[in-house]
């Protein structure tokens, strides 16, 4: 099964990894599968619009790093028990809008709920590519 052969709490490439693949091994597991597409975006803000649209998240998310972090920890761990989580954030944007330092920052927070996952036994594991 693909998810065997990835770590249970890590945020990677998407290179070797179909999206398909990875909704179907979501489904195959039981799995939580949140995908966002971010073809669109241009900026920091762009791309949080475009992960709480395609997350769902509540009409009161800030739009800011803590509270994705916030929504993507403690707001699901409240809802009880989690079977696991495949997230793919498609399409990042590289320009000088959201340059290097904002992708790590952005990817910084889904690392943090990997790590917060992984002490709640969860696996977390998160797929990302570039525009």
């Amino acid at each position: 099964m693909l998810l065997q052969t990835v770590r249970p709490n890590i945020v990677q490439s998407i290179r070797a990894y179909r999206v398909e693949d990875l909704l179907e091994a979501a489904q195959g597991t039981g799995q939580h599968f949140l995908y966002a597409n971010l073809t669109a975006a241009q900026s920091k803000q762009d791309v949080l619009e475009g992960i709480a649209e395609a997350f769902m998240f509540p009409a009161h998310f800030g739009k800011n790093l803590d509270a994705l972090y916030d929504c993507m920890t403690d707001l699901v761990h409240k809802s009880g028990t989690q079977p696991g989580f495949v997230v793919v954030l498609e399409q990042l944007p590289d320009n000088p809008r959201f340059d290097r330092e904002a992708r790590e920052q952005l990817l910084d927070v889904f690392r943090d709920a990997a790590d917060f996952w992984a002490e709640r036994k969860v696996p977390f594991r998160c797929f990302y590519s570039f525009q």
